[in-house]
């Protein structure tokens, strides 16, 4: 193990793609960041060469291409890759006679804008940053491009794939695209804490084939402790806002709660079952979690372990700049049924899209991609944002071998009235059962995916 030295915290801006702020039909007041959405394509992998597109310039009489985000896409020039392509974006304005425009949108109204703007006829920015929650309706109504629709094989998109790549399927198809990434949700811990606390290291542990649920609890409960002898715990096991956490556990127990290609809600699965359980263990039984806020339901519970006295914690990386301690990462611990090709539940990714009704989309996509043809300073994608976030590099290295494009994409959210958040709330706060609780919301589940998906 060893720490690295002298990056900054301030690229964590640049990251372009997001973990973890997302609950079924009650959404937090907070404003998520960027995370990933995990594909193959989407790693370092070796891709297959294809000739890159070369046609002739084509004046677009100063036209704006606007790219819109809830973060500011522009390049902030902080580091040579950035000052690159800044040159590249005004070489590529030149050449086509286009002039690029970032535009921002505050979070809770990019869906709005978006869908009042299609239905008008008149997409209010080319290339847009959506949520995939958010982009299944939208698709489902016809207002958003394949990529088929504006690519041709001499795209680089669909060749190397080293400019931009295509993420996941959605509604069976490609649709979403963005910048290749290594990054990825797990288990984060205090290295401080485990240290002071004697705990056994968590990366050992993943390496032997013994990081489950089990070992995680038996950690869990060993670093709760009253050290002052008042009552209270003075340190804590665990933290994380409970509806990640119900759905981080699913994965890792091998299901997501619903599965918009089958149509099928799997609320009431048995290892959705027994990650309630777990859950409810977590909470209720060994109470080895810290809930500041008093309420566990609470986003905010997702900055309960800035204070610095819980052990493990779920959080997106974004939300990791500033601690005043060491820290790392491992996969979300296996549960019974897990296995791992997904690992963690990436219930708020995010990518671009292109509107339906956005003027030439081929020409706009083509341009939008020579943008990103700058040379690679990187090792690998990423490089600059992880180093500047992890501080060890066993933590970057577990990311990129173990955790990366391990995340399976959740978007229960998108179904109106799907319950996740009354499940969980019934199960954390009420101290429900399980089982009982999940033959209660079955139907409501099932409905909720039926009325969208027309079944």
């Amino acid at each position: 193990m060893r720490k690295m030295k002298g990056f900054s915290i301030l690229v964590l801006c640049l990251l372009l793609v997001l973990t973890a702020c997302s609950g079924g039909g009650n959404k937090p007041a907070n404003d998520p960041k960027p995370t990933d959405a995990p594909t193959a394509a989407a790693t370092d992998a070796p891709a297959t060469e294809a000739p890159s597109p070369t046609p002739e310039p084509v004046d677009m009489g100063g036209r704006v291409i606007k790219v819109a985000a809830w973060w500011d896409l522009k390049p902030a020039g902080a580091t040579q890759s950035d000052l690159n392509r800044l040159a590249k974006i005004e070489e590529v304005e030149k050449k086509y006679k286009v002039k690029f425009e970032f535009v921002v949108v505050p979070f809770e109204e990019m869906v709005p804008k978006f869908t009042a703007s299609v239905i008008a006829g008149e997409p209010f920015a080319d290339i847009i940053q959506l949520e995939y929650k958010a982009a299944l309706p939208a698709i489902l109504k016809g207002q958003i491009l394949k990529i088929s629709e504006f690519t041709t094989d001499a795209n680089n998109i669909n060749g190397q794939g080293n400019l931009l790549t295509k993420y996941t399927p959605i509604a069976g198809d490609y649709y979403a695209f963005d910048n290749p990434t290594s990054i990825g949700a797990g288990m984060h811990y205090n290295r401080n804490l485990f240290k002071d606390l004697g705990l056994p290291d968590p990366k050992e542990l993943y390496e032997k084939g013994e990081w489950n649920w089990d070992k995680f609890l038996e950690i869990a409960k060993a670093a709760t402790k009253d050290t002052n002898n008042d009552g209270k715990p003075d340190t804590y096991g665990f933290a994380a806002w409970s509806v990640d956490a119900m759905k981080h556990f699913a994965v890792s127990n091998g299901v997501k709660i619903a599965d918009e290609e089958a149509g099928i809600e799997y609320l009431s699965d048995p290892r959705t079952v027994e990650a309630a359980e777990f859950l409810n263990k977590l909470y209720n039984v060994d109470k080895v979690v810290k809930v500041k806020t008093g309420n566990p339901m609470d986003w905010n519970e997702s900055h309960t372990f800035k204070d610095g006295d819980v052990a493990m914690f779920t959080v997106a990386e974004w939300n990791l700049g500033g601690l005043g301690f060491d820290f790392g990462i491992v996969p979300i611990p296996a549960g019974p049924n897990g296995n791992p090709q997904y690992t963690y539940a990436n219930a708020a990714a995010s990518a671009k899209f292109i509107p339906n009704g956005v003027k030439d989309p081929q020409l706009v996509y083509q341009i939008f991609e020579e943008t990103f043809d700058i040379p690679m300073l990187e090792e690998y994608p990423g490089q600059d944002y992880l180093e500047g976030i992890y501080g060890f590099e066993d933590d970057i290295a577990m990311l990129r071998e173990h955790i990366a494009g391990t995340g399976l994409i959740t978007i229960d959210d998108a179904f109106p009235d799907f319950p996740t958040y009354a499940f969980t709330e019934e199960i954390i706060v009420k101290n429900a059962s399980p089982a009982a609780t999940a033959e209660k919301y079955k139907a409501q589940a099932q409905e909720a995916m039926d009325k969208l998906l027309g079944n």
